[in-house]
């Protein structure tokens, strides 16, 4: 992983701002627009904790955060999309990019946990 993940999260996280200021201010906007602010940015910062980590064990959980994160985000903006709450801004090339990261995001916990088996079981 390299800063260029890190930079596509920056870019993740600013996109979904943009979009959390276009909803309504309709109650069902305001609780849409917590739940994606929170989901949204937590990835980004779970992996830059990840990338902190003390221990490979510590390593792991703060990527499979990451990745659950990743997946609330993605499930909110398929809301935002389905219901239409938002036209000026493209939803579904941001539903794409949620699809990508949470895709790079489960192989790597995949890889940390396949290699932390692996030295277990010599």
């Amino acid at each position: 992983m390299t800063t260029e993940l890190t930079d596509r999260f920056v870019t993740f996280s600013s996109r979904v701002i943009k979009v959390v200021d276009a909803l309504p201010a309709t109650l069902s906007g305001r609780r849409i627009a917590d739940q994606l602010i929170r989901s949204a940015m937590s990835v980004g910062a779970n992996y830059e904790e990840a990338r902190g980590a003390d221990s490979r064990a510590d390593f792991a959980h703060k990527l499979q955060i990451a990745l659950k994160e990743a997946r609330e985000a993605r499930y909110w903006l398929c809301l935002v999309l389905e219901a239409g709450l938002v036209t000026t801004i493209d939803v579904a090339g941001l539903v794409d990019e949620a699809t990508q990261l949470r895709a790079i995001l489960g192989k790597s916990v995949a890889t940390v946990r396949g290699k932390a088996k692996a030295a277990r079981n010599p």
